[in-house]
């Protein structure tokens, strides 16, 4: 069979040299990308300009200096909101505290499992949405927020922070006062998030180990200290409380988060730093090396997370492009182009996967006889060989930086989960681009929650009386 003068043997060899051009190309610039903000991280390292706070226990004991809002929207997450506000008032005993849950009329086990977890317990505000549910994340928080301004209406009282956090979220006991010192000199802070170890997900769960660990110990220290706008995680976040207030004034409708946002967390923080506020990452430690983070069990099979990460990229990529445009600062508009790479990633790698397919059948063309050898050129073996160096450096920070917060035997892991990360970012870049491909012929965006059945502070309450 012949294609305008070719065989289909070297129609093969032509597509994988095309394919292993494209592929290694983007490969490789995005490998000067991470090794610019690796080479960054090593710096302020290395200059002392990274250094790590450490707490002891009256940190955790010291009264907070004003009053500190927690809000926490809520669908259909009987099985851990209990957990998560008996856990947060037992390790933040602060007075000055007031817990804002959001529930909808239409989820009453989540309503029920609420009032369960802390009878009595005047901090406790438990909010229930004027809509049916499920909204958005975002359309829950404003109902959350409405709450909050009446309640200083109605008490004469400001508070001076909000803090935001999810339903299935195991708080640190240090993060509240620390947080509310730190906003002494800041606007907005954000604790990192560490992902709990699953022993029956070590491979799906486990990888967002990883990609934290990286995230929140090297990548958000540089946009930090570039000046560059911080986006929320959504959880572990602490918030001025003028801030939220002159961003629901700049919005024009009394509330600080766009209803049909996907990630309201991810705009929350650029948005802060738009509007002149002060940011913070803060890394702290306690004196037995532990890091005060937001704890929290990820999804555990592979459609669970693909659904996850399908909502991070819609909203992060597409909307952010659209809704939150670009600056004229360079640092910003290179922070916000690694964050919507996704699904150029995503485009890249489902090549590379198919030229390694490719090149199997081309390698065993070529031994029947049914298809010559590709002959690579002295730059594509550069270019190869480049990519290779890339991946080994990578696979090297992976496990340094997994292997700090959770051990060598993560460590390892971590290298050995880079495919199953890459696969589930095709997937996931996949599914965002036909999402927000129905949201141009006008469809609302879908909000496709998390579901969530495992709370790491059962576990640890569980490991505790073993």
């Amino acid at each position: 069979m012949e294609l305008a003068g070719f065989t289909a043997g070297e129609w093969l060899l032509l597509v994988q040299y095309e394919l292993l051009l494209f592929a290694g190309l983007f490969f490789l610039l995005g490998s000067i990308d991470e090794l610019a903000v690796d080479l960054a991280w090593v710096w302020l390292r290395l200059s002392g300009r990274t250094q790590t706070v450490q707490i002891t226990p009256r940190h955790v004991e010291r009264p907070l200096k004003g009053r500190a809002a927690i809000l926490i929207p809520t669908w259909q997450e009987e099985d851990v909101i209990g957990t998560t506000i008996a856990h947060a008032l037992d390790v933040w005993p602060q007075s000055e505290l007031c817990l804002y849950v959001g529930c909808y009329r239409n989820d009453p086990a989540t309503i029920a499992a609420a009032v369960e977890a802390a009878p009595g317990d005047p901090r406790l505000r438990i909010i229930v949405h004027d809509r049916l549910g499920p909204t958005t994340k975002a359309d829950c928080l404003n109902r959350l927020y409405q709450a909050l301004a009446l309640d200083e209406v109605r008490s004469g009282e400001a508070f001076r922070m909000v803090l935001l956090h999810d339903a299935e979220d195991m708080v640190d006991a240090a993060a509240l006062s620390l947080a509310d010192s730190t906003l002494d000199d800041a606007d907005f802070v954000q604790l990192p998030v560490l992902p709990e170890p699953q022993a029956h997900s070590r491979w799906i769960s486990g990888h967002y180990c990883e990609e934290f660990a990286e995230a929140h110990g090297k990548a958000m220290v540089v946009r930090d200290a570039v000046g560059a706008g911080l986006p929320s995680a959504g959880v572990g976040c602490a918030v001025a409380r003028e801030q939220l207030a002159l961003l629901a004034d700049r919005r024009g409708d009394g509330v600080p988060f766009a209803a049909d946002s996907l990630t309201e967390d991810y705009e929350l923080g650029l948005g802060i730093g738009h509007q002149g506020g002060r940011m913070r990452f803060l890394r702290a430690r306690y004196e037995d090396g532990r890091l005060v983070a937001t704890r929290a069990c990820f999804p555990a099979d592979i459609a669970s997370a693909v659904r996850q990460k399908t909502r991070w990229v819609h909203g992060i990529a597409f909307q952010g492009w659209d809704r939150l445009g670009w600056s004229l600062s360079p640092a910003e508009s290179w922070m916000r182009l690694r964050d919507r790479r996704g699904p150029l990633t995503a485009l890249v790698l489902a090549m590379a996967y198919i030229l390694l397919v490719l090149a199997v059948a081309s390698w065993i063309a070529s031994g029947l006889g049914l298809a010559p050898e590709i002959e690579l050129t002295p730059a594509l073996w550069w270019l190869l060989l480049l990519n290779f160096a890339g991946l080994v450096w990578r696979a090297v920070f992976r496990f340094a930086f997994t292997a700090r917060e959770y051990g060598a035997r993560e460590g390892i892991r971590a290298v050995l989960r880079i495919p199953i990360g890459n696969i589930i970012a095709i997937m996931a870049g996949r599914r965002a681009l036909m999402a927000y491909l129905q949201t141009l012929r006008g469809n609302r965006p879908h909000w496709d929650k998390t579901s969530h059945s495992a709370h790491p502070a059962a576990r640890h309450q569980a490991g505790a009386l073993a």
